[in-house]
């Protein structure tokens, strides 16, 4: 028998599981709760082979919330979690966690029943909904990651003076005031910045500076030495 848990806190949708999922002979129903916090406790008593999990209950994130405590203790536990929507960030924080499937609440019988055993038999099927969402997320990834080396490339290219006008101008510095700063003219500048321009291929030093907010790339390079010298202009 495949020893079930059901943590959904509408009564009326599960009742509903209750009674699809009560008719197979391969299925017992240990236990239905409408808290993350039951979902737990019933998961210590029964040592369910699946829990079907809501996301939202006693709070919006009770759901993953108890999954994250119950697969902790009991990492044999297969959780399906149960979702009025296909959002995307949701997905993906149950996946890290270690859920074996998610299933939208107004599945059909056909589909819960098969969603409960392919969890339980360690079958789930990477669906084509899911398969998508994956391959968004590395491509999400891969760019990003992407950028990150190509800003990390073209600083390494800057020269100390270019970093050094760089660095000011991210802390709010002005021209006028760089010019005051480093005791140059304000030509002397000008070619500094056309000079970072023409190596990052930008038209503008708030396209440059949003691209490296975006990457983080400040936050890194004012941990190396290089940055360090350019603290004191």
């Amino acid at each position: 028998m495949i020893k079930l848990i059901i943590a959904e806190d509408i009564q009326p949708i599960m009742r509903r599981y209750q009674k699809i999922l009560e008719k197979d002979r391969e299925i017992e129903v240990v236990a239905a709760v409408q808290s993350g916090y039951e979902a737990v406790l019933m998961a210590g008593m029964h040592k369910p082979d699946v829990v079907l999990m809501d996301i939202e209950m006693e709070s919006r994130t009770s759901g993953l919330d108890a999954a994250k405590q119950i697969l902790h203790h009991f990492p044999d536990t297969k959780i399906v979690i149960l979702t009025v929507y296909e959002d995307d960030d949701t997905v993906f924080k149950a996946f890290q966690l270690g859920v074996s499937d998610y299933m939208l609440k107004n599945s059909n019988p056909a589909e819960i029943l098969t969603c409960v055993k392919d969890a339980y038999y360690g079958r789930s099927p990477i669906r084509p909904v899911i398969a998508e969402k994956i391959r968004t997320e590395f491509q999400r990834i891969y760019k990003s990651e992407e950028s990150l080396l190509y800003c990390l490339r073209i600083m390494t290219e800057l020269t100390q003076t270019e970093l050094t006008i760089l660095d000011l101008l991210h802390k709010g510095y002005s021209r006028q005031q760089i010019c005051e700063l480093r005791y140059v003219e304000m030509s002397t500048v000008k070619t500094q910045i056309h000079a970072i321009l023409k190596k990052f291929n930008k038209t503008s030093m708030t396209e440059v500076l949003s691209l490296l907010d975006e990457m983080n790339v400040f936050d890194y390079l004012h941990n190396v030495k290089k940055i360090d010298g350019m603290k004191k202009p």
